[in-house]
């Protein structure tokens, strides 16, 4: 009998552990999927957004939220035959995601966040005033940058981030003038911040 009730439990514990097992992976697919988003799905209008920015309009099939992105390529990055991009993905008046895109590989992460996510260590430069910080690093391809950042990027001259490849650190260097901020405000609910 006792044998009986202890076999009962570990069959138990082996059913709650696939389960819990399978919710984290459906999880993380669901998380991957929000923050991968593909950049043309839904995409409806193109059009000039000021300066070198360029915005895309569209709309969720599924949950009619009005997207918008806005891209900013870089004006070059030493190693690269492709252009890094900036990419600032808003759903119905508000920021969800900045992106930093290199076209790199980016080197490993360097330490985890306060939730665990994986951090890389960034030097900003916006316009005079330099800053360091810490972006997540999503599956080494590109770095989300913080609110703050975005901010300053959108109200400044020159944009300039030093990032670390396998090869050693590369800087890539944007310039952001020129944006209509009527338009980012309106989408994205941003406004310029001094640094």
């Amino acid at each position: 009998m006792l044998l009986e009730k202890h076999s009962l439990a570990r069959v138990r514990g082996r059913i709650w552990s696939t389960v819990l097992l399978g919710c984290l992976i459906l999880g993380s697919g669901i998380a991957l999927r929000a923050q991968g988003r593909p950049e043309e799905e839904g995409d409806s209008a193109r059009m000039d957004a000021g300066g070198k920015w360029t915005e895309y309009s569209g709309e969720d099939r599924m949950t009619a939220a009005k997207r918008v992105r806005f891209e900013l390529p870089s004006d070059r990055v030493e190693r690269s035959d492709d252009r890094a991009k900036i990419v600032l993905f808003c759903t119905d008046g508000k920021l969800n995601l900045a992106d930093f895109r290199p076209n790199l590989k980016l080197s490993r992460p360097e330490w985890p966040g306060f939730w665990g996510q994986p951090q890389m260590h960034v030097l900003v430069r916006v316009d005079d005033s330099h800053s360091t910080h810490n972006w997540n690093w999503v599956n080494g391809h590109f770095l989300a940058m913080d609110k703050g950042t975005a901010r300053e990027l959108i109200g400044a001259h020159m944009f300039r981030v030093e990032f670390q490849t396998p090869q050693g650190s590369e800087i890539a260097e944007f310039s952001p003038a020129g944006l209509d901020l009527s338009l980012v405000q309106s989408a994205c609910g941003l406004k310029p911040k001094k640094p």
